[in-house]
Protein backbone atom coordinates (compact mmCIF):
# COMPACT_ATOMS: atom_id res chain seq x y z
CA UNK A 1 0.00 0.00 0.00
CA UNK A 2 1.26 3.49 -0.88
CA UNK A 3 0.41 5.58 2.17
CA UNK A 4 1.36 8.75 0.31
CA UNK A 5 -1.93 8.35 -1.57
CA UNK A 6 -3.57 9.63 1.63
CA UNK A 7 -1.77 12.96 1.14
CA UNK A 8 -3.87 13.48 -1.99
CA UNK A 9 -7.03 13.89 0.09
CA UNK A 10 -7.89 17.54 0.60
CA UNK A 11 -7.00 17.86 4.26
CA UNK A 12 -6.68 21.35 5.63
CA UNK A 13 -4.37 22.31 8.48
CA UNK A 14 -5.67 24.07 11.54
CA UNK A 15 -4.70 25.31 14.98
CA UNK A 16 -7.08 23.72 17.49
CA UNK A 17 -7.27 25.65 20.77
CA UNK A 18 -8.87 25.00 24.14
CA UNK A 19 -9.05 26.61 27.58
CA UNK A 20 -9.42 24.98 30.98
CA UNK A 21 -9.56 27.28 33.99
CA UNK A 22 -6.53 29.58 33.47
CA UNK A 23 -4.69 27.24 31.06
CA UNK A 24 -4.73 27.98 27.32
CA UNK A 25 -3.40 25.40 24.88
CA UNK A 26 -3.50 24.32 21.27
CA UNK A 27 -2.22 21.86 18.67
CA UNK A 28 -2.14 21.29 14.92
CA UNK A 29 -4.87 19.09 13.41
CA UNK A 30 -5.82 18.20 9.84
CA UNK A 31 -9.27 16.68 10.26
CA UNK A 32 -11.77 19.52 10.74
CA UNK A 33 -14.82 18.98 8.53
CA UNK A 34 -18.24 20.58 8.30
CA UNK A 35 -20.74 17.72 8.38
CA UNK A 36 -24.10 19.54 8.40
CA UNK A 37 -25.32 23.10 7.82
CA UNK A 38 -28.62 22.83 9.72
CA UNK A 39 -27.65 22.50 12.47
CA UNK A 40 -24.21 23.89 11.64
CA UNK A 41 -21.88 21.15 12.88
CA UNK A 42 -18.25 20.15 12.45
CA UNK A 43 -16.13 17.18 13.41
CA UNK A 44 -12.49 17.07 14.47
CA UNK A 45 -10.39 14.00 15.25
CA UNK A 46 -7.78 14.64 17.95
CA UNK A 47 -4.94 12.35 18.98
CA UNK A 48 -5.37 11.20 22.58
CA UNK A 49 -1.69 11.92 23.26
CA UNK A 50 -2.26 15.64 22.69
CA UNK A 51 -2.83 17.66 25.86
CA UNK A 52 -5.48 19.66 23.96
CA UNK A 53 -7.47 16.43 23.55
CA UNK A 54 -7.98 16.02 27.29
CA UNK A 55 -8.85 19.70 27.74
CA UNK A 56 -11.60 19.41 25.10
CA UNK A 57 -12.84 16.14 26.61
CA UNK A 58 -13.21 17.86 30.00
CA UNK A 59 -14.53 21.28 28.90
CA UNK A 60 -16.53 20.42 25.78
CA UNK A 61 -15.49 23.58 23.91
CA UNK A 62 -12.80 24.52 21.40
CA UNK A 63 -11.83 26.92 18.62
CA UNK A 64 -10.35 26.22 15.20
CA UNK A 65 -8.09 28.75 13.46
CA UNK A 66 -7.80 28.03 9.72
CA UNK A 67 -4.18 28.28 8.53
CA UNK A 68 -3.33 29.84 5.16
CA UNK A 69 -0.82 29.15 2.40
CA UNK A 70 1.20 32.04 3.83
CA UNK A 71 1.78 30.13 7.08
CA UNK A 72 5.36 29.40 8.09
CA UNK A 73 6.96 26.12 9.16
CA UNK A 74 7.82 27.64 12.56
CA UNK A 75 4.07 27.94 13.25
CA UNK A 76 3.64 24.17 12.75
CA UNK A 77 6.70 23.48 14.88
CA UNK A 78 5.35 25.70 17.67
CA UNK A 79 1.81 24.29 17.76
CA UNK A 80 2.49 20.73 16.62
CA UNK A 81 5.92 19.56 17.73
CA UNK A 82 5.83 20.29 21.47
CA UNK A 83 3.38 19.45 24.22
CA UNK A 84 1.30 22.00 26.07
CA UNK A 85 1.69 19.81 29.15
CA UNK A 86 5.33 20.97 29.37
CA UNK A 87 5.25 24.26 27.39
CA UNK A 88 3.23 27.47 27.54
CA UNK A 89 2.17 27.64 23.91
CA UNK A 90 0.81 31.17 24.36
CA UNK A 91 4.27 32.55 25.19
CA UNK A 92 5.43 34.85 22.39
CA UNK A 93 2.16 34.39 20.45
CA UNK A 94 -0.22 37.17 19.40
CA UNK A 95 -3.80 36.02 19.84
CA UNK A 96 -7.37 37.14 20.39
CA UNK A 97 -10.19 35.62 22.41
CA UNK A 98 -13.54 34.64 20.94
CA UNK A 99 -16.84 35.08 22.80
CA UNK A 100 -16.36 31.64 24.36
CA UNK A 101 -13.14 32.88 26.03
CA UNK A 102 -10.91 30.58 23.99
CA UNK A 103 -7.92 31.81 22.01
CA UNK A 104 -7.95 32.13 18.24
CA UNK A 105 -5.05 33.12 16.00
CA UNK A 106 -5.25 35.87 13.38
CA UNK A 107 -1.65 35.77 12.10
CA UNK A 108 -1.33 33.32 9.16
CA UNK A 109 -5.02 32.35 9.52
CA UNK A 110 -8.04 33.34 7.44
CA UNK A 111 -10.93 32.39 9.77
CA UNK A 112 -11.81 31.01 13.15
CA UNK A 113 -14.67 28.77 14.26
CA UNK A 114 -15.91 28.31 17.83
CA UNK A 115 -17.62 25.05 18.72
CA UNK A 116 -19.34 23.17 21.54
CA UNK A 117 -19.04 19.38 21.68
CA UNK A 118 -22.21 17.36 21.08
CA UNK A 119 -20.63 13.90 21.24
CA UNK A 120 -17.26 12.18 21.46
CA UNK A 121 -16.54 8.89 19.68
CA UNK A 122 -13.55 6.74 20.64
CA UNK A 123 -11.50 5.86 17.53
CA UNK A 124 -8.67 4.06 19.33
CA UNK A 125 -5.72 6.45 19.01
CA UNK A 126 -8.03 9.47 18.48
CA UNK A 127 -11.35 10.85 19.65
CA UNK A 128 -13.79 12.18 17.07
CA UNK A 129 -15.58 15.22 18.44
CA UNK A 130 -18.90 16.22 16.84
CA UNK A 131 -19.65 19.85 17.73
CA UNK A 132 -22.14 22.64 17.16
CA UNK A 133 -20.65 25.79 15.64
CA UNK A 134 -21.39 28.58 18.12
CA UNK A 135 -19.49 31.42 16.39
CA UNK A 136 -17.35 31.96 13.31
CA UNK A 137 -15.58 34.82 11.58
CA UNK A 138 -13.64 35.27 8.34
CA UNK A 139 -10.35 37.09 9.01
CA UNK A 140 -8.55 37.34 5.65
CA UNK A 141 -8.80 36.48 1.95
CA UNK A 142 -5.69 34.26 1.71
CA UNK A 143 -6.22 30.68 0.53
CA UNK A 144 -6.53 27.97 3.18
CA UNK A 145 -3.53 25.65 3.29
CA UNK A 146 -4.03 22.01 2.36
CA UNK A 147 -1.92 19.15 3.68
CA UNK A 148 -0.55 18.62 0.17
CA UNK A 149 0.48 22.30 -0.10
CA UNK A 150 2.15 22.05 3.31
CA UNK A 151 4.12 18.95 2.26
CA UNK A 152 5.33 20.58 -0.99
CA UNK A 153 5.84 24.21 -0.02
CA UNK A 154 6.08 24.79 3.74
CA UNK A 155 7.60 21.74 5.42
CA UNK A 156 11.38 21.96 5.61
CA UNK A 157 13.63 19.03 4.80
CA UNK A 158 15.26 17.48 7.91
CA UNK A 159 19.01 17.81 8.34
CA UNK A 160 20.29 14.24 8.04
CA UNK A 161 24.00 14.66 7.24
CA UNK A 162 26.06 12.05 9.07
CA UNK A 163 23.06 10.53 10.83
CA UNK A 164 21.91 6.93 10.66
CA UNK A 165 18.47 5.80 11.57
CA UNK A 166 14.92 6.65 10.51
CA UNK A 167 13.20 9.95 9.71
CA UNK A 168 9.53 10.78 10.24
CA UNK A 169 8.07 11.73 6.86
CA UNK A 170 5.49 13.94 8.58
CA UNK A 171 7.57 16.21 10.84
CA UNK A 172 11.23 15.33 10.18
CA UNK A 173 12.03 13.86 13.61
CA UNK A 174 15.05 11.53 13.41
CA UNK A 175 15.20 8.28 15.35
CA UNK A 176 18.82 7.17 15.60
CA UNK A 177 19.35 3.42 15.66
CA UNK A 178 19.71 0.36 13.46
CA UNK A 179 16.11 -0.79 13.85
CA UNK A 180 12.91 1.13 14.49
CA UNK A 181 10.50 -0.63 16.88
CA UNK A 182 7.22 -1.54 15.18
CA UNK A 183 5.23 0.17 17.95
CA UNK A 184 7.33 3.36 17.88
CA UNK A 185 5.36 6.62 17.92
CA UNK A 186 6.98 9.90 16.89
CA UNK A 187 7.42 12.01 20.05
CA UNK A 188 6.80 15.22 18.08
CA UNK A 189 3.85 14.60 15.77
CA UNK A 190 2.51 11.32 17.25
CA UNK A 191 2.62 9.42 13.92
CA UNK A 192 3.41 5.68 13.96
CA UNK A 193 6.51 3.80 12.77
CA UNK A 194 4.87 3.25 9.37
CA UNK A 195 5.37 6.97 8.66
CA UNK A 196 9.16 6.68 9.08
CA UNK A 197 11.70 5.91 6.36
CA UNK A 198 15.29 4.72 6.65
CA UNK A 199 17.97 7.39 6.24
Amino acid sequence: MDKKAMYKLTYGLFILTAKEEEKDNGCIVNTVTQVTTEPNRITVAVNKKNYTHDMILRTGTFNVSVLTENSRFETYRHWGFQSGAETDKMEGITFQRAENGIVYIEDQCNAYISAKVVSATDLGTHTLFLADVTDARALADEESVTYSYYQKNIKTAPKTEGKKGFVCTVCGYIYEGDTLPEDFVCPLCKHPASDFKKL
